[in-house]
């Protein structure tokens, strides 16, 4: 091997082992100077989607959740006062009645008879009466007589207005005007005080039966408007409270309320179940975010709000609780952009891309 060949392969292994020695430390300082482009790459796409509502003010009710029941403005079980043979039924089952009609007539010959047999007496005592007084007055008997005479004519007028009084109640009217309902009686069966002829009621308006917490009481008062819907209707009825039962009940810790709605329509009867929604009060001007959107904490309750590409944490305070929704009162502003998503995600100034909802 000559000299210029032992040189080229000196100078080819001096070669290969610097490249050895030096090559791996050149690639990883080029692969530590691409890494910070990559890393800001990266950071760059890890910007947490979430959705978000524009916050915009609206017209709150502050309403109560209760279940109550219909009721007759008056109501009553037709019975009579006597005894005696049912001579005539003056009513139709289920037809309106008004106040003082005739609705049944027990058989009183015996009255009248009695009436009868008294008016005659009352006429001989009137003779009798009148005769004294022209005695009495020519000093022919004496003042005691007279007297006496009068008396028994006054206790004949007394006995007559005592059988017409019985004969009153021998003819049952309608003490109030309603709709009578199915009859427990036919003509001819005998009658006593404790049968039951028909109920009679009056359901325009109706009063809807209901309660609430006790701690609504100073809330509530006579006057307050209320809606309900039943079973029967889609529609939704509207009524007004007007009596407030003066204590809470010791076993439930409930307020008794009475409401009216009018039922010219008749819609209404009766014993029907009501869902009943109680306005307590209104406001014009709330702002209202879904629930999910509040977190709790130890010191209070938060909320993240977008601001400039990033979740900001804004501390608040709520009101009005609905069935999705719940009032802030402090800490918002009409036009902030709330965060509704994502909130065990959420830290303050984490980058998001938002998504806009519709108002609630």
């Amino acid at each position: 091997m000559n000299a210029n060949v032992k040189k080229i392969l000196i100078a080819v292994i001096i070669l290969a082992a610097l490249g050895f020695i030096f090559y791996p430390r050149i690639f990883n300082d080029n692969e530590n100077n691409a890494t910070p482009a990559a890393d800001s790459s990266e950071k760059n796409d890890k910007k947490l989607p979430v959705s978000a509502l524009v916050l915009q003010q609206g017209a709150l009710s502050n309403t109560l959740r209760s279940t109550g029941s219909l009721l007759a403005n008056e109501s009553i079980e037709l019975k009579s006062e006597v005894s005696g043979i049912v001579e005539s039924i003056h009513f139709k089952e289920g037809q309106k009645v008004k106040k003082g009609q005739l609705l049944l007539t027990i058989n009183d010959d015996e009255i009248l008879a009695e009436i009868e047999k008294l008016k005659f007496t009352r006429k001989l005592n009137e003779d009798i009466t009148d005769r004294q007084q022209k005695l009495l007055a020519k000093e022919a008997i004496s003042k005691e007589e007279y007297e006496t005479a009068m008396t028994t004519l006054n206790t004949t007028l007394a006995d007559i207005k005592v059988r017409e009084a019985q004969l009153n109640k021998h003819h049952i009217r309608a003490p109030f005007s309603g709709i009578i309902g199915l009859r427990e009686i036919s003509v001819g069966s005998y009658l006593n005080p404790d049968d039951r002829i028909a109920n009679l009621y009056n359901i325009d308006p109706i009063k809807i039966d209901f309660s609430v917490p006790g701690k609504y009481i100073s809330e509530v008062s006579s006057g307050d408007k209320i809606t309900f819907t039943t079973d029967s209707y889609e529609e939704t009825f509207s009524g007004e409270i007007y009596a407030i039962e003066p204590q809470i009940d010791p076993q439930t810790r409930s307020l008794r309320i009475r409401a009216l709605c009018s039922n010219d329509d008749n819609k209404l009867l009766p014993g029907q179940f009501a869902k009943i929604n109680v306005t307590l009060s209104t406001y014009e001007s709330a702002l209202m975010v879904p629930t999910e959107a509040i977190i709790p904490e130890l010191n209070g309750k938060k909320v993240f709000v977008y601001k400039n590409g990033l979740a900001e944490s804004r501390q608040v305070q709520t009101g009005i609780r609905t069935a999705d929704n719940i009032q802030v009162t402090e800490g918002l502003s009409a036009g902030d952009t709330v965060l509704t998503s994502g909130t065990l995600q959420l830290k303050q100034g984490l980058p998001v891309t938002i998504e806009i909802n519709s108002q609630p």
